[in-house]
């Protein structure tokens, strides 16, 4: 099943209902005829490229400046100055690329990036097509190192490109992790066509937008950065791109925003329609324990990767958060007694710049080295991974060299946590937080855990700017 099954059907499905206009308002339409340009036969994903290139060079070289196809960043880092970006990181879903790159590079940009020798340096390897389709066909191969799905019609795709729409963004932003929701808890296939309670910017009846519209772009530099693989990234906006800095008729609301975010306040809860995953226990794997599902209808338990948890109409972790996040960077001592935060945001009560932020929390479990006390970048895909072979030795030592770490032989499981910036699923106005949901008798927001004394609206001495001072 590739990624774009999903979407593909519920497009089917509207159209089966007569929900023709709704369909077609999601997608682009080709800006230029190609038919032209685009000569075929074409049976591969770089010959396609090669067209492109004759008229697209400058293009090409833009992009690839982009995090979109180096999958790094160069960025300050718990105060150090690294390169961090997908390519490297070790996050507790399926712990890492190295060593599983023809199955997580399905999501990049290019075609080809099998193992660590892929060229960077070369437009040819450049995949337009996953961005630029307008036709609603186009797919990768689910574990073919970026290419395209054999069963696409690439001389159709090639002569019908236009302008990215969400269907584009979202064959690999809705499907993070190898599955719809898995990872960003306000992003999944239920934003292709959401209506206004779900996302009042992105309503099909309404508004509509296009990822662009906020995520304004020039020479193919996309702004908005991923906490998880961009702590120190500085390549973001705010709501003040489009609102005024106090938007609000009533003073006192206007006043909250010293202290929180618009989307404290703004999205309630996400994970509305698709339900997201909580938590990944991966120390169960490899038992011979039934396969389950939850009330949700989720995986529970799988042997090929443990336990689960999943959650619908979640309510965010909140935190304070200046906009810079620190992280966990492969090859840091760990103490597998307690919780690693693999990423978390950077901030406090007594930080002037920081307000108070919704995250998705996702916890897990994962492999070790118990003599380093590092994680390891566990192999699981393809030959000699642990999805094959549950083997978890061959598979940390796989995984390890393919990251050029070193690896002691011996391996545990110890205890993880991710927080993931909450953006999307912005509900209208009336469907904001309202005072008591923070302010009453069991309110969502824990006072003492943010740095005040108790709720601010009981006695003014609680306030933030009091506790600045302590």
């Amino acid at each position: 099943m590739t990624h774009r099954f999903t979407c593909r059907l519920g497009m089917f499905l509207a159209l089966a209902l007569g929900l023709t206009a709704l369909a077609t308002s999601a997608m682009a339409k080709a800006e230029n005829d190609h038919s032209y340009f685009v000569q075929g036969p074409l049976e591969s994903g770089p010959q396609v490229t090669a067209q492109c290139l004759k008229c697209h060079e400058k293009h090409a070289a833009d992009f690839m400046k982009t995090t979109h196809w180096t999958w790094a960043l160069k960025q300050d880092v718990n105060g150090k100055e690294t390169v961090r970006g997908k390519k490297n990181v070790i996050n507790n879903f399926c712990t890492s690329i190295a060593g599983n790159e023809p199955r997580c590079t399905s999501c990049h940009a290019g075609y080809g990036w099998k193992d660590a020798s892929f060229d960077f340096s070369n437009p040819g390897n450049i995949d337009c097509l996953v961005c630029h389709d307008t036709t609603g066909t186009y797919s990768k191969d689910p574990s073919g190192a970026g290419h395209p799905a054999k069963r696409v019609d690439l001389m159709h795709v090639a002569q019908n490109v236009g302008k990215p729409t969400r269907f584009n963004c979202g064959s690999c932003h809705f499907y993070g992790g190898g599955g719809d929701a898995v990872k960003h808890g306000d992003l999944d296939s239920s934003m292709e066509y959401p209506n206004r309670q779900l996302d009042v910017h992105m309503d099909t009846d309404g508004n509509n937008f296009a990822c662009q519209e906020c995520h304004k772009t020039r020479d193919h530099q996309i702004p908005g950065q991923s906490l998880a693989v961009s702590p120190g990234g500085k390549n973001h906006f705010s709501c003040e791109q489009c609102h005024e800095a106090a938007p609000h008729k009533q003073s006192r609301l206007n006043q909250h925003l010293a202290s929180v975010s618009c989307q404290t306040c703004h999205i309630p809860f996400f994970a509305r329609e698709v339900p997201t995953k909580l938590s990944w226990d991966w120390s169960t794997a490899g038992q011979e324990i039934p396969e389950s599902t939850d009330a949700l209808g989720k995986h529970a338990y799988d042997k090929k990767k443990g336990h689960f948890t999943w959650g619908k109409m979640v309510k965010p972790v909140y935190l304070w958060h200046n906009g810079t996040a620190s992280a966990y960077q492969a090859g840091d001592k760990i103490d597998p007694s307690k919780v690693t935060r693999l990423t978390y945001p950077n901030g406090s009560i007594k930080d002037e710049k920081a307000r108070i932020y919704p995250f998705k929390l996702h916890s897990g479990k994962q492999i070790y080295d118990v003599k380093n006390k590092t994680f390891i970048t566990a192999k699981v895909f393809g030959e000699g991974g642990y999805w094959r072979d549950f083997d978890w030795a061959k598979a940390a030592k796989l995984g390890m060299a393919a990251s050029g770490l070193p690896y002691s032989g011996e391996y545990g499981f110890a205890p993880t946590e991710m927080y993931w910036r909450i953006n999307h699923m912005v509900s209208p106005k009336e469907k904001a937080l309202g005072c008591l949901d923070c302010h009453g008798d069991g309110g969502r927001l824990d006072w003492k855990a943010l740095g005040y004394q108790g709720d601010p609206m009981d006695n003014p001495k609680f306030a933030r700017a009091n506790s600045r001072k302590k």
